[in-house]
């Protein structure tokens, strides 16, 4: 079996809003989600995130209350890293 770490689930969204702080969102989900590999990046308008947990539902929701989400991404990396489709 292949080891993809700790986490099952690459999760992948962006978020559009306003007022919208790339640091802040950090903070806020490594504070109150876990998971690892997380990147929030953007501008006040626009901000990407990528993180590996096992319950990307509860970033969603997180996300969601922000602004408008959309490009979501959620991939099972334990069936890509078994060559299945994620």
């Amino acid at each position: 079996m292949v080891d993809i770490g700790d986490y099952k689930f690459d999760t992948q969204m962006l978020i559009a809003g306003e007022d919208l702080y790339e640091d802040e969102i950090f903070d806020h989900i490594t504070e109150n989600f876990e998971g690892d590999s997380l990147l929030a990046v953007g501008d006040e308008e626009l901000i990407k995130i990528h993180f590996h947990t096992n319950k990307p539902w509860e970033v969603l929701e997180y996300a969601a209350s922000l602004g408008e989400i959309h490009d979501i991404v959620v991939e099972n990396m334990l069936r890509q890293a078994e060559g299945l489709k994620g």
